[in-house]
C-alpha cells in the first residue's frame, strides 16, 4: 500500500464515529477533556519519532469483533518503571572520541536529551574489559591478592569521561550499573580471562573487594553507582573475557562473600543482580538463588539477555512471567541485547527496530522493571572489538567522516524511553487483534503513554480506548506509534 493511501486512510479514520453500542455510559472523569498526541515510527515512510496526529477522545461502548482495538485500563498498574538506556562501553566511547565535537554534542543529546533526544536514563559499563574493549585488562597488578595496586587509570582516556559527558547530558542523572565479564586470570582455574573457566575460591574475598574498590573509584569521580550484577553471562564459554558460576555457586558467592562484603564497605544501597544471562534458564537460576533466604536477602533483582534462541527456538518471554509470578518481590531487568554479526549492507533492515519492539512489550508486559541496551555507539565495522565479534548498535559512526547513522531500532527504542519516565508504573494494555503489540505506562504526571507495534504487512485500522471513551486511528504496516494522553 502506497504512502499517499495511508495518509488518507488515517485521517479518514479521524472521522469515523463509533458503531458500538452503549455510547451514552457515563464519561470517564480522566477521558472528559483529554489530548491524544500520536507520535509513529514506519517502513516506507519519512516517519521517524514523528508527531503524525493529535486526537480527542469521543464516545465509544462495545466494541464489535470486526473493529480492531486497544484497551487500556489506568486503574490496574503493576511495576514501577525504573528507565531504559544502554551500555557505555569501551567501544563505545572509544568510537565517540573519533567523533568531532559537534557530532558528539549531536549524539549525546540524541541519546539522553529529554526533549531532542529519546531520553535514555538508565546505563550500564563494565569493570574492566569485555569484548567490546580493544584488548583485555584488569585494574590490578599481577597477583596482587590485596588489591594494593587497584587504580582505573586505564579508564581515564575514553570511557569515563564518555560516561561523565553521558551523565550531564542526561540532566545530571543517570542510573548506572556495572558488570564484570571475567576476573583477573590469576584468579581463575584456566589462568586466562577469555574461554570461561572459574573464580578460584582463594580469590571470592579479593574478588568481592575489587567490586568494592571498582565502585569507590567511580564515585570518586562523581559517577554515582546504583548497581552492579555479579557476572555477565555465567554460562557462557566464550572466546572474550567469561567466568562460569553454576546456580548454586553464584548463590553461594552472593550469600558468603560479595553480599556481606557490600554491606560491609557501606555498600548495601547498591542493588544487585543475579543471572544477567538469556531467558532461558532465567527460571532455575532465580528460583535456585531466591529459594534461599541467606542469599535472596541480598538480591534486589534478575537480570536476563535475548540471546537464547541461537537453536531456532524463539524468544522465551514467558519465562520472564515465571519469575515474576514465583518471586513478586523481586525486580526483573533486561541487561542486555543487540543484533550480532554487524554487516554493513544490513544496516537499514526494519527488522532491527521491530526485534526491539516485541522485546520491549513483551518484557514489560511480563513484569520487567528495565531495560538495557548492549553498545549505544558502535564504529563502521561494528566495533571496536578484540575478539572479532562485531555487532550492530542503535548508533554507528563512520569514524573517517565523522558522520552518524541512526537505525530503525534507534527510533523503536525511542517510542518507549522518551515518553515513559521513570517512577511510572505499568497499567493494562490489551489488544483485540495478534498483530498490534501494546504495553502502557502512566507517569507520575498523571500522562498516559500506549505503545502500539504492528509487525504486519497490511495497515491496521483501530480504537484506543480508556473507559467508554476512544480515539480512532491507522497503524500503518511495520510501524510502531506512542500514544500520549494528557
Amino acid at each position: 500500500m502506497n504512502q499517499p493511501l495511508l495518509t488518507a486512510i488515517a485521517i479518514a479514520m479521524l472521522a469515523i464515529p463509533s458503531t458500538s453500542k452503549n455510547d451514552t455510559d457515563p464519561v470517564p472523569k480522566s477521558t472528559k477533556t483529554t489530548q491524544v498526541t500520536v507520535y509513529t515510527t514506519a517502513e516506507n515512510s519519512s516517519f521517524r519519532l514523528t508527531k503524525t496526529a493529535t486526537l480527542q477522545f469521543s464516545p465509544y461502548g462495545q466494541p464489535f469483533e470486526t473493529e480492531p482495538a486497544v484497551f487500556v485500563d489506568p486503574n490496574k498498574s503493576f511495576q514501577t518503571f525504573v528507565g531504559i538506556g544502554g551500555a557505555l562501553t569501551d567501544a563505545s566511547a572509544e568510537t565517540f572520541a573519533k567523533l568531532p565535537k559537534i557530532k558528539q554534542t549531536e549524539l549525546l543529546e540524541k541519546l539522553f536529551g529529554k526533549e531532542n533526544g529519546i531520553g535514555y536514563s538508565l546505563a550500564r559499563t563494565n569493570i574492566h574489559s569485555c569484548d567490546f574493549s580493544s584488548g583485555s585488562y584488569t585494574y590490578i597488578k599481577e597477583n596482587d591478592k590485596e588489591l594494593n595496586s587497584f587504580n582505573i587509570d586505564h579508564d581515564m582516556k575514553y570511557r569515563i569521561p564518555f560516561i561523565q559527558q553521558a551523565i550531564a547530558a542526561a540532566g545530571g542523572k543517570l542510573t548506572l550499573f556495572v558488570s564484570p565479564w571475567s576476573p583477573p586470570a590469576w584468579m581463575k582455574d584456566n589462568k586466562s580471562m577469555l574461554q570461561g573457566g572459574k573464580l578460584l575460591p582463594a580469590y571470592y574475598q579479593s574478588w568481592s573487594n575489587y567490586y568494592v574498590k571498582y565502585i569507590y573509584s567511580l564515585q570518586k569521580l562523581n559517577i554515582p553507582v546504583w548497581g552492579l550484577s555479579v557476572q555477565n553471562e555465567p554460562m557462557a564459554k566464550q572466546r572474550w573475557e567469561s567466568c562460569l558460576y553454576t546456580a548454586e555457586e553464584e548463590r553461594d558467592f552472593i550469600k558468603n562473600f560479595l553480599g556481606p562484603t557490600l554491606t560491609r564497605s557501606g555498600l548495601a544501597d547498591k542493588k544487585l543482580i543475579a543471572w544477567d544471562h538469556n531467558r532461558d534458564l532465567l527460571y532455575q537460576r532465580a528460583n535456585t538463588i531466591l529459594s534461599d533466604p541467606a542469599a535472596a536477602k541480598y538480591v534486589w533483582g534478575i537480570g536476563f539477555h535475548w540471546y537464547e534462541d541461537w537453536t531456532g527456538g524463539g524468544k522465551l518471554f514467558d519465562n520472564v512471567r515465571r519469575v515474576n509470578e514465583a518471586f513478586p518481590k523481586t525486580n526483573l531487568i533486561f541487561t542486555e541485547g543487540c543484533a550480532e554479526s554487524f554487516d554493513l549492507k544490513k544496516i537499514n533492515d526494519w527488522k532491527w527496530g521491530e526485534t526491539y519492539g516485541r522485546s520491549l512489550i513483551n518484557d514489560f508486559n511480563n513484569g520487567t522493571v528495565g531495560w538495557t541496551d548492549w553498545n549505544v555507539l558502535l564504529d563502521e565495522k561494528g566495533g571496536p572489538n578484540h575478539v572479532g565479534n562485531f555487532c550492530f548498535a542503535p548508533v554507528h559512526a563512520d569514524t573517517k567522516t565523522g558522520e552518524l547513522t541512526y537505525l530503525n531500532s534507534y527510533y523503536y527504542i525511542g517510542h518507549f524511553s522518551k515518553f515513559i519516565r521513570p517512577g511510572a508504573k505499568r497499567i493494562i494494555s490489551s489488544t483485540s487483534r495478534g498483530q498490534l503489540l501494546t504495553t502502557a505506562f502512566k507517569n507520575l504526571d498523571g500522562s498516559i503513554i500506549v505503545v502500539v507495534m504492528n509487525q504486519s504487512n497490511e495497515a491496521i485500522p483501530y480504537h484506543m480506548g480508556i473507559g467508554n471513551k476512544a480515539v480512532a486511528y491507522t497503524s500503518q504496516a511495520h510501524s510502531i506509534q506512542t500514544m500520549v494522553v494528557n
